[in-house]
């Protein structure tokens, strides 16, 4: 198992950075991080916590076979108004390796 399994990623307008509040984040400043190659988005990662958000009850029985999980974002994550889907960890990799995050030309 990864040992990032809890880890996300979202992808965001860079014009938004201001709103992060970076203490929940990995990243400790806009100095940190990393922009899309024409410097239009940037991302974040954080840690994630799973809750379980079944409704408890008469028909409790039902949960234990198809369970309601739901993931903790942090707040100023949530309120982007221009964020991605949120990433895993493995997902992220394949993504920072595209023409928009890895300049082909880097002398440029």
């Amino acid at each position: 198992m990864s040992m990032y399994v809890n880890r996300r990623y979202v992808i965001f307008s860079i014009s938004e950075l201001s709103t992060i509040n970076f203490d929940e984040v990995y990243q400790t400043s806009s100095e940190t991080v990393r922009s899309s190659v024409d410097g239009t988005k940037t991302f974040v990662k954080f840690e994630t916590n799973t809750i379980d958000t079944a409704p408890r009850g008469h028909n409790e029985q039902a949960y234990l076979v198809d369970p309601i999980f739901e993931l903790q974002i942090p707040a100023s994550i949530t309120a982007l108004t221009t964020k991605s889907q949120l990433y895993t960890h493995a997902e992220f990799k394949q993504i920072l390796s595209t023409s928009d995050w890895v300049n082909p030309n880097p002398e440029d």
